[in-house]
C-alpha cells in the first residue's frame, strides 16, 4: 500500500510541530529504543505502510509484519521499528492512532463484504463518498483493504442522477436519454425510492438503478421484474447497509450493494509495547 512521504509529514508536523517536548526535557532523546505493534483482536490490517512511512519519517527504521489487507488474529504482530527513543515516542502515536481507525474500518468492510458474499459470492460491494472530509486519501485503501471498493471518489468522474437534481428536469426521461448520449462512455446510474420509479425511467435504459432505503422484499420484487422483462440494468442497494442485513440486501438477486456504514467504525485495538532497545 503506498501512501507519499508528503502525507506522513503532514500528519508529523500537524503532532509534532516543534518537537517532542516531554522527551526534551527528560533528556532521553538518545536513549535506544524499539517499538512493538500488536493486535488486540481479530481483524483486517490497514495502514501499517503509513505507520512504517511516520516511524521513518521520525528518523528511526522498521519493518512492516502484516500488511495491509492481512487478517490478523488476536495478538498477531503489526509493525517493528527501532531508533533513538526521540524518534519512536514522535511517530508512536501517530502511527498507532492512523493504524487503529484504517484497520476499524477494513475491519468493518470485511464483515459487511463477507455477509454478502457469503449469500450471493459474485456480488459487488462498494462504499459511497461520504468519508470524512479531507480524509479519502486514508479511507480509500482502508475500505480496499476489508475487500470493497469505491462506489463513487467523487462527482467529477461518475454520473448519479439523484432526485435531487431531476427536480430541475421538465422532462426527466428524455433528460437521461440525452444525458447517454452525451457521455457515452460513462455509466448512468439513477437513484429510485420504488418500483413505480424504476419503472417510470425504464424507457431511458439505465445502467443501473440504485434502490434508495428499499427494504429486501422490495428489492427482490423490483429484480424480478427486470428480469422478467429481460431489462439490462443492473440494481444497487443503497441506504442503511450494514453488516446485519447484508445477506438479506444479497439474497434478493442485487448486483451491487452502496455502504456508508464502515467509515463510522469503531477504531482497532492496537497494543504498542515500547522499551529501551
Amino acid at each position: 500500500m503506498y501512501f507519499p512521504e508528503r502525507l506522513a509529514d503532514t500528519l508529523l508536523d500537524e503532532d509534532v510541530p516543534h518537537g517532542d517536548l516531554t522527551t526534551h526535557l527528560l533528556g532521553i532523546g538518545d536513549r535506544p529504543a524499539r517499538m512493538d505493534f500488536t493486535l488486540r483482536r481479530d481483524g483486517v490490517v490497514c495502514g501499517t505502510e503509513l505507520a512504517l512511512a511516520l516511524v521513518r519519517r521520525a528518523g528511526a527504521e522498521g519493518a512492516v509484519l502484516s500488511p495491509t489487507g492481512a487478517r490478523v488474529p488476536a495478538g498477531g504482530a503489526l509493525l517493528r521499528a527501532q531508533g533513538s527513543a526521540g524518534a519512536i515516542l514522535a511517530a508512536w502515536k501517530v502511527a498507532q492512532t492512523a493504524v487503529e481507525y484504517l484497520s476499524g474500518i477494513a475491519t468493518a468492510t470485511a464483515a459487511i463484504v463477507d455477509a454478502a458474499r457469503a449469500v450471493a459470492p459474485g456480488i459487488a460491494v462498494v462504499t459511497t463518498r461520504k468519508t470524512f472530509p479531507g480524509t479519502k486519501r486514508l479511507m480509500i485503501p482502508a475500505i480496499r483493504a476489508g475487500g470493497a471498493e469505491p462506489h463513487r471518489l467523487g462527482l467529477s468522474e461518475t454520473v448519479l442522477v439523484f432526485p435531487e437534481h431531476r427536480v430541475f428536469l421538465d422532462d426527466p426521461v428524455a433528460a437521461l436519454v440525452a444525458l447517454r448520449r452525451a457521455a457515452p462512455e460513462k455509466k448512468v446510474v439513477v437513484e429510485i425510492t420504488s418500483r413505480e420509479e424504476a419503472e417510470r425511467f425504464a424507457p431511458a435504459a439505465p445502467d443501473i438503478l440504485q434502490c434508495e432505503k428499499m427494504s429486501p422484499e422490495a428489492v427482490a420484487d423490483l429484480v424480478a421484474a427486470l428480469r422478467a422483462r429481460g431489462a439490462a440494468s443492473l440494481v444497487a442497494v443503497a441506504g442503511g447497509v450494514v453488516a446485519a442485513n447484508a445477506a438479506a440486501y444479497a439474497a434478493t438477486g442485487a448486483d451491487i450493494l452502496v455502504t456508508s456504514a464502515p467509515y463510522s467504525a469503531a477504531p482497532a485495538d492496537v497494543r504498542v509495547e515500547i522499551r529501551p532497545a
